[in-house]
């Protein structure tokens, strides 16, 4: 059976490049716009995408020669999935590979709002040499993780993370999600220990919460809206490391502004890749551009797992073909 020919459209790693190629795969990188996809799709079997490139019904309609899409990342939302499963097409993520790299972050942005970081970053190189026991005193009532309730939202492989994480530096988790009972493992000195809690309510965790983190994918309407900024604990802080339009952002504006949410840290935002300047520049806001699964080890993970997947599907379609 011929090789297939692979589109790599938004990058990944090199590692992962090198052993499709080892494989004598043909590999094509991208990116290509729009355009340039509309004419070129039916040249290949597989196209391997992160969350710039759409692939929408239009897009996937001139596909006749499309076996395999996968999207080196969590979310589904840039790829008409439904569509494309129709056509035959076999539609992959790599849910598990960044999980520990968006949890780090959470807990990086986190600290970064407890201690006022991000705010002394922005005017220690700007007055810090001459206002600096001023900035001192401005910034001397940060809060310790240690002790705070964590609110997790949305409980899969990020979230679980997250929980160990927070876990570890002493917080109380409060898991909301679907299922009865967040389950995860502490590993102490190379030692497992299991680990159950409880799951409950958006509505019962609320107004308990210091520290909400945000794990569900896209949404149709916000989840946290105005009535559960009502809701909220005055004085929490709001991380969102899911996706844009998860949270109301006109709403968490306000609630930042009358003081119901203390702070907030954001790395995904509403109509990316122009986020609202009042949030970008609104002291009470950490921001990051939606670099979540963006470190080494994560991309790492990210090209072997897609290698793995390509290699599973050729396997299976090799298979098919020759029985």
């Amino acid at each position: 059976m011929k090789k297939w020919k692979i589109l790599i459209n938004d990058g990944m790693h090199a590692e992962g490049m090198e052993r499709l190629r080892q494989e004598g795969f043909e590999v094509v990188e991208g990116p290509l716009s729009s355009e340039e996809l509309r004419q070129r799709l039916d040249e290949f079997d597989v196209v391997v995408v992160r969350s710039a490139t759409k692939l929408r019904k239009e897009l996937l309609s001139e596909a006749q020669r499309l076996k395999l899409i996968v999207r080196g990342g969590v979310g589904l939302d840039n790829i008409d999935v439904a569509y494309a499963q129709s056509k035959g097409i076999e539609v992959r993520n790599t849910p598990a590979a960044s999980s520990r790299s968006v949890a780090e972050l959470v807990i990086g942005h986190m600290l970064s709002l407890a201690r006022f970081i991000h705010l002394s970053n922005r005017e220690m190189p700007q007055v810090g040499d001459v206002e600096f026991k001023s900035l001192k005193k401005k910034y001397s009532k940060g809060i310790e993780l240690a002790g705070k309730k964590l609110g997790i939202v949305g409980c899969g492989r990020i979230g679980k993370a997250l929980a160990v994480l927070a876990l570890g530096m002493g917080m109380e988790v409060i898991p909301v999600d679907v299922f009865d009972t967040l389950e995860i493992d502490i590993y102490i000195a190379e030692r497992m220990i299991p680990l159950d809690i409880p799951v409950v309510s958006l509505d019962e965790m609320l107004p308990q919460a210091d520290f909400i983190s945000i794990h569900v994918p896209a949404q149709s309407k916000p989840l946290i809206d105005r009535v559960a900024f009502e809701k909220m604990k005055r004085g929490v802080i709001l991380i969102n490391a899911a996706r844009g339009g998860v949270v109301d952002e006109d709403a968490l504006l306000e609630a930042l502004d009358a003081g119901i949410v203390r702070a907030a840290g954001l790395d995904v935002f509403e109509g990316e890749p122009h986020p609202k300047k009042a949030l970008l520049q609104h002291p009470q806001v950490s921001v990051t551009p939606h670099i979540g699964a963006s470190t080494i080890e994560a991309q790492k993970r990210i090209a072997h797992e897609v290698v793995d997947i390509i290699l599973d599907a050729y396997q299976r379609s090799t298979e098919a073909q020759s029985s």
